[in-house]
């Protein structure tokens, strides 16, 4: 039985392991002291009340993620129905809108009299009109959303308000990044997740008890093959083997290697890496982002009625990463008085006595250069007993990192039945 090394414990080196471990001796290495990658259920006690909050992985819907729900249906992992809305609050001018139902448009009441709040909606139907035409057509011109909004007349406040702090949101990153995305990229994202209808959107889901539930059922027939505390020094291959050099000096052989690390990282443990490689690989960078979970309240919307499941605070940076705060009671349906929060790159607002817990994670950035580099993935993928298997391949979610957890089973040989 051929031994693969896998370099990652997150959902794609996970999904990885499971596809292959009954038909090759698979090793799962992991630099921390556990597994799960972006899948980070956190336990809360409240007054003698546990709460099992989510911090990275939350939700997955019924349209765009047909790899991972059959990932759950094959182990066994059920689905509990949540509701997925937005909301902007504009810290310098105080205005906000969460866009979920019409009472929570007007949640701020000033919105009735504003005819730039009205030319707002009106926009954004013009603009999924657009984006529509453009997905009908499937003919794109090499051009970025800033340049298709400028090109179609979208004022400050379209942009500002609505569709770039959307976008933000999504990919966790700078306003200023969501302007140089690719049209054609975001275009069939957006359609595909139903984000230019008004209604028919696709229904979202959590996991009960967390999303690390999956995990436990997931790893069944191969956890003793986790080797945690793994700090790889390099990845060195000869012609016929593969050779995993730690930074304590030990050494382990092997036939094939699957990176089922970010693409920065898979890039910085080759020991040799080929022109293509460095070419492919390079192109595809990481950004950071800073993680709180806490039970701050003032980082919400102002009025309740506001409160989204995703919340924008918008301010006067737009090369900054997004500063989102997820509302975990509506999207994990916890019942309790305590509003647990969950905010990107803000900590500096946030009240330090309500901090729960810090988490750093990072996320794919998206452009042009990057997006160019997943169609290069052919030149690297499968050369030399070498592998990558990684969200960044696709959106950068849950669903793409099975979904080249799949990829990479097909080429040795292993379907998702």
């Amino acid at each position: 039985m051929k031994k693969i090394a896998i370099i990652g414990s997150g959902i794609s080196g996970l999904s990885c392991a499971h596809l292959l471990h009954k038909q090759y001796d698979v090793t799962v290495f992991e630099k921390n002291d556990y597994i799960g990658g972006h899948t980070a259920t956190v336990d809360v006690d409240i007054e003698g009340t546990n709460y099992a909050i989510d911090t990275g992985f939350i939700v997955f819907n019924d349209r765009t993620y047909p790899y991972f729900e059959k990932l759950l249906s094959r182990i066994g992992i059920s689905r509990k129905p949540t509701q997925m809305s937005f909301s902007v609050h504009n810290e310098q001018t105080g205005f906000e809108y969460n866009g979920h139902t019409f009472t929570s448009l007007f949640a701020q009441k000033r919105n009735i009299f504003r005819p730039r709040f009205y030319k707002l909606l009106a926009d954004i139907v013009r603009f999924n009109k657009l984006c529509k035409s453009l997905h009908s057509k499937n003919v794109y011109e090499k051009k970025t959303l800033g340049q298709l909004l400028d090109e179609h007349s979208f004022n400050d406040f379209f942009r500002y308000h609505y569709i770039l702090p959307m976008g933000a949101a999504i990919w966790s990153t700078s306003i200023k990044e969501m302007s140089n995305v690719g049209v054609e990229f975001f275009v069939k994202f957006f359609f595909n997740h139903g984000l230019l209808d008004i209604t028919n959107r696709p229904q979202w889901y959590v996991i009960p008890g967390g999303s690390r539930e999956y995990i436990a059922p997931l790893i069944n027939g191969f956890e003793q093959k986790i080797k945690l505390n793994s700090d790889i020094a390099e990845v060195e291959r000869l012609d016929d083997k593969i050779i995993i050099h730690l930074k304590n000096g030990e050494q382990q052989q092997f036939d094939k290697v699957v990176f089922a690390c970010h693409s920065d990282q898979a890039l910085g443990l080759l020991s040799s890496p080929s022109i293509d490689e460095k070419k492919v690989l390079g192109a595809i960078p990481y950004s950071e982002n800073s993680v709180i979970l806490h039970t701050d309240t003032s980082i919400l919307p102002k009025r309740k009625a506001a409160w989204a499941s995703w919340n924008y605070l918008l301010n006067d940076s737009t090369d900054k990463a997004a500063v989102v705060t997820y509302q975990m009671n509506i999207l994990q349906g916890i019942q309790s008085d305590t509003q647990f929060c969950v905010t990107l790159n803000h900590k500096q607002g946030i009240d330090k006595s309500k901090i729960l817990r810090e988490f750093t994670y990072h996320h794919p950035v998206f452009n042009e250069a990057s997006i160019d580099a997943q169609q290069q993935k052919h030149s690297i993928d499968g050369e030399n007993n070498t592998y990558f298997c990684g969200a960044y391949w696709y959106n950068g979610f849950h669903e793409d990192g099975v979904r080249s957890a799949v990829d990479v089973a097909r080429q040795l040989g292993v379907e998702f039945e």
